[in-house]
């Protein structure tokens, strides 16, 4: 399983099976965010399975299932309040990493006052381009 992280405490990963949930916590993380859709793949058919496991292994465990490119407030209120009250580190994943890219920096925008410069650089070193969604970004409410 390798990880990019985006900041102190939050990395990103692709698809995971729910055996790598074992992985995950053997690397120290303690909160799972999962943002795939049951049945988008083979590997994520069901998530009643990876939360079983999670937190029989003692892993919090997130899911906000989202469409590529579909980031609803909801679902961007929920990622940060996984981020502002869950323990760290966190890992974030779907199947490509690209959705919990998005997702956690609309969720930093919606949160505190950040440079969106430091945004889409830590997006584009974890593989990962924000300029679709820089007008977005840039019209995301601050709190």
């Amino acid at each position: 399983m390798q990880t990019q992280p985006l900041e102190k405490g939050v990395e990103i990963t692709s698809s995971l099976t729910v055996e790598a949930l074992e992985d995950v916590k053997a690397k120290g993380f303690k909160t799972v965010i999962c943002n795939c859709k049951a049945g988008e793949s083979d590997e994520f058919p069901d998530e009643a399975a990876y939360r079983q496991k999670a937190e029989a292994i003692g892993l919090h465990w997130v899911h906000i299932p989202v469409a590529p490119g579909d980031y609803r407030p909801a679902d961007v209120e929920a990622f940060a309040q996984a981020m502002q009250q869950l323990p760290r580190p966190i890992l974030a994943f779907c199947r490509s990493g690209k959705r919990a890219t998005h997702l956690w920096a609309y969720a930093k925008r919606h949160t505190e006052q950040c440079d969106l410069a430091v945004l889409f650089s830590a997006a584009k070193a974890a593989g990962f381009d924000l300029e679709e969604h820089r007008e977005g970004l840039e019209n995301q409410p601050n709190e």
